[in-house]
């Protein structure tokens, strides 16, 4: 019963979203509330609601926050330096543009943390897709290909949880996926290079006084309205951003904390009077509401799912119904499997509620449950976690890109499948896992 209430809300949701019918946060809030009610759960939906709310808060508090420092180092030109040497570099042509996204959005990845890396590389590339007219599903499609195939790595989310849920290290896990994940990378590579092919053939390349021209209209990069920066503000901001980004990593504080003492410095230092201050708020709270909106409808939607214990019988039914013949086989069908399911289940409850159940039933036909890890960890949340709905990071990506959650499913989820493909077969080859 919870199962099938589980699963009916799951697929609800993505073809109300899909085909939009209704907004994503009003089918994030509203779809759950009903799977509730139905479910005889009514009693308990406010606390559901609020423990789902409580979760996501720290991120919400980031978002808001990163959003508004990035949106203030864009104000102030801190990466008119880089978005120039790509418009050199990329010299006008879209297909250069899309591959040097993949390439930065790997880079960026290494620290491991899908929400800063989106920030990131969203914040630095997307005025220059403005400036050259290309779409933003492009962005938000080559970015979530970049992040997902570097999320393998052993600090990533879906590692880290497999190491952790089947008590394995890394060199029983990800080292034996490293061919395949270099096969990914190099996938990457080849899909953005395809996907930039096509946006070159609708805009064409743009030459550079065109570029220019671009600027100057649009009131972005040389010779443009925006007021000069002092050399030793563009310093500040830059050692500032440095210093932001090395705290991430090093983890020195929260994430939230840090992006909020971070903004408001940068505010006070770049806009010291309460007038502009007010300004730059109101220019960019539009942004910030929009983003911080869909990271607590998400929290009202994962909430009702893992408080009504949905997402734990989903788990347990989708164990119980692989037939014994497939048991030999069940490393490539979790792998082939992995990144549809992250549409599905959370992070949380894949790797802590549904692998140690696979794992299991791999060991009674005689496979090694590390396999098992493996071959999770090649779809499910590596290439899955940028589109799926039931991680909070997927809403970052969407809404500083200026794209609908359905738009941008629709539009990489093949691209992204494909890559769990190819990282399949070479896992196959090189015997990270066996058929």
């Amino acid at each position: 019963m919870l199962a099938a209430l589980g699963f009916t809300t799951i697929v609800l949701f993505l073809l109300l979203t899909m085909t939009k019918r209704v907004s994503v946060l009003v089918a994030l809030v509203l779809i759950p509330v009903l799977a509730a009610l139905a479910g005889g759960f009514g009693g308990e939906l406010g606390k559901m609601i609020l423990d789902g709310l409580t979760k996501v808060a720290p991120t919400g508090i980031m978002i808001a926050f990163a959003v508004l420092y990035f949106s203030l180092m864009i104000d102030a030109g801190l990466f008119d330096p880089l978005i120039r040497g790509i418009l050199r570099l990329a010299k006008g042509d879209p297909l250069r543009i899309a591959v040097g996204t993949a390439v930065l959005t790997m880079c960026v990845a290494l620290d491991g943390d899908g929400a800063s890396t989106f920030l990131i590389t969203v914040s630095a590339l997307l005025p220059v897709y403005r400036r050259l007219g290309m779409s933003p599903l492009v962005l938000s499609g080559v970015v979530c290909l970049g992040a997902g195939v570097m999320n393998l790595i052993p600090w990533g989310g879906p590692t880290a949880r497999a190491m952790a849920a089947l008590k394995l290290d890394s060199s029983q896990v990800f080292t034996p996926v490293l061919p395949a994940m270099a096969a990914g990378i190099a996938w990457v590579l080849v899909a953005s290079y395809l996907i930039g092919l096509r946006e070159r053939r609708r805009l064409g390349t743009i030459s550079a006084p065109e570029v220019a021209e671009e600027q100057r209209l649009a009131g972005e990069g040389p010779g443009t309205q925006r007021a000069p920066v002092h050399p030793a503000l563009t310093v500040f901001n830059l050692v500032l951003t440095v210093a932001l980004l090395v705290g991430l990593v090093l983890q020195v504080m929260p994430l939230p904390v840090l992006f909020v003492v971070g903004f408001a410095i940068a505010l006070l230092v770049n806009h010291p009077t309460w007038e502009r201050q007010q300004e730059l708020l109101e220019k960019h709270g539009k942004s910030v509401v929009l983003v911080t909106t869909m990271i607590f409808a998400a929290g009202v939607f994962t909430g009702v799912l893992t408080g009504t214990k949905m997402i734990g019988s989903m788990a347990s039914a989708f164990v119980s119904v692989i037939p014994d013949s497939l048991g030999g086989h069940l490393p490539v069908l979790v792998a082939v499997t992995g990144m549809p399911l992250s549409l599905v289940f959370t992070p949380d409850a894949y790797y802590f509620g549904v692998l140690p159940v696979l794992a299991e039933t791999v060991s009674g036909f005689g496979g090694a449950p590390a396999e098992v890890a493996r071959a999770a960890i090649l779809g499910q949340m590596t290439t899955g976690f940028p589109l799926s709905p039931l991680t909070a990071s997927t809403f970052i990506l969407v809404g500083m890109s200026g794209v609908q959650l359905g738009e941008h499913q629709r539009f990489i989820f093949k691209w992204a499948f494909a890559t769990t493909l190819v990282m399949t077969v070479v896992a196959l080859l090189t015997g990270a896992f066996s058929l």
